[in-house]
């Protein structure tokens, strides 16, 4: 693609790898096929290559976003799955973050969007917070068909996506060191996360039972929480860079082999570090090396000698964007449940967006619903007893219109190979 930035615009190191990555782009238009907002709305300003015209058009003026621009720039899930379609290796992720950098900086929001964003950028990310303001919304929880009658459909989305009960206890995963049982084979730090040890600390739990019972002492560092993550791809840059420089620091001075990532969306951004703090004196080198240590929890499970297992249950396979596309980690999640007994069916057309990407189905609640019941639907195609999935945004997006037990990966496959069983599956049958 043709670019027209002055040389005075690419001194800036943003324009320069903006200007890289357009130029990247040779209008091909394979990226459609896979963009979920483009199958679902058929606009060409709703797919990837429509959105790098818009930014193009916009960085290259570097004029305030306009509305319709910020329109189609909302949409985008970041799925990332055009990332994985193109064939120019044009790097979409950092080309979308930078714009909503733009449109943070130079568009005024309607009052309403912009306390929205607000509160969601401060609640969730901080836990305590976060549980807290959980406690209130349950309550207001059964007016959601009320509310949403009156127009109000993104607090209607909000409450939704509300769980009905407080999360189930968990002694494991708060700060502090779980040691290794057996001989010690190396130290890891877990990702304690925001919104999954608030929704679904079960997960963390699992995590450490699994590696610890595999001879790996773990960590939670006291000082982390958010990785940035959900503030990064709202366009709040400094709170984002804020939070990935606290983890770094926290991840660092724990001396640790690898870092492992539960939540496939904030692993995207942990292995991103290096990318985003890349400008930064202090902390260019120290992210890098954070990047490098980040690991899935299935990808690092893939690197041990898991024993085999049997089962008999039947799950569907539901591949979060951010494993497949984000960290392009293939199969091996499918591999690890196979291994451990269970029959593993693939969801028909995997490659879309469930609809959750962050705080998605909350800011666009109409199109998330759409690519939610396509999901459930394919899902249920599969004549599956459980779902399993990497992602605590897919899992609360995906049981909002699904009563089918979804669970996380690990916590399969912490059950399977000497864990206990999950609470979710007290009702099916089966035992390995």
């Amino acid at each position: 693609m043709q670019t027209n930035f002055t040389v005075e615009q690419l001194k800036n190191p943003h324009t320069a790898e903006a200007n890289k990555i357009l130029r990247s782009c040779v209008h091909c238009g394979f990226c459609q096929a896979t963009c979920p907002t483009y199958v679902l709305l058929g606009d060409e300003l709703d797919s990837p290559r429509g959105r790098i015209y818009l930014i193009k058009n916009m960085l290259e003026k570097n004029e305030p976003a306009t509305t319709e621009t910020v329109k189609h720039i909302d949409r985008c899930l970041s799925c990332l799955s055009c990332m994985t379609t193109c064939p120019s290796g044009v790097n979409y992720m950092h080309l979308i973050d930078q714009a909503r950098v733009h449109v943070e900086e130079t568009y005024r929001r309607p009052l309403f969007e912009r306390l929205l964003r607000m509160a969601l950028a401060f609640t969730m990310p901080r836990p305590k917070l976060f549980n807290l303001a959980l406690s209130f919304a349950r309550v207001a929880k059964p007016l959601t068909k009320l509310v949403s009658s009156l127009g109000m459909t993104r607090i209607a989305a909000l409450l939704l996506l509300v769980p009905a009960r407080a999360a189930t206890a968990e002694s494991l995963g708060s700060p502090g060191t779980y040691p290794a049982r057996g001989e010690k084979k190396g130290r890891v730090a877990l990702l304690m996360g925001c919104v999954q040890s608030v929704i679904d600390p079960v997960i963390n739990g699992a995590t450490i039972r699994l590696l610890t019972r595999q001879g790996y002492e773990v960590v939670v560092c006291a000082g982390e929480a958010c990785c940035g993550s959900l503030t990064h791809h709202m366009g709040f840059e400094a709170d984002s860079l804020a939070r990935a420089r606290r983890s770094v620091d926290q991840w660092t001075d724990a001396k640790v082999d690898a870092v492992i990532v539960t939540a496939s969306g904030c692993g995207t951004t942990i292995k991103d570090y290096g990318f985003m703090l890349r400008l930064d004196p202090a902390y260019a080198s120290k992210a890098a090396a954070i990047s490098a240590k980040a690991k899935d929890i299935v990808a690092f499970l893939g690197g041990l000698e898991l024993p085999p297992a049997r089962n008999k249950l039947r799950v569907a396979y539901h591949s979060a964007c951010s494993m497949q596309h984000g960290q392009k980690l293939g199969t091996q999640a499918q591999t690890l449940l196979r291994r451990a007994g269970f029959e593993v069916h693939d969801v028909p057309e995997g490659h879309l967006c469930c609809g959750s990407a962050g705080t998605y189905n909350i800011l666009q609640p109409e199109i998330a619903t759409k690519l939610r019941d396509r999901k459930i639907a394919n899902i249920m195609s599969t004549n599956c007893q459980v779902i399993a999935t990497g992602n605590i945004g897919c899992i609360s997006q995906i049981a909002t219109g699904s009563e089918i037990p979804i669970l996380h990966t690990v916590e399969l496959l912490d059950w399977a190979h000497g864990g206990r069983r999950p609470e979710k599956l007290k009702s099916i049958a089966g035992e390995i």
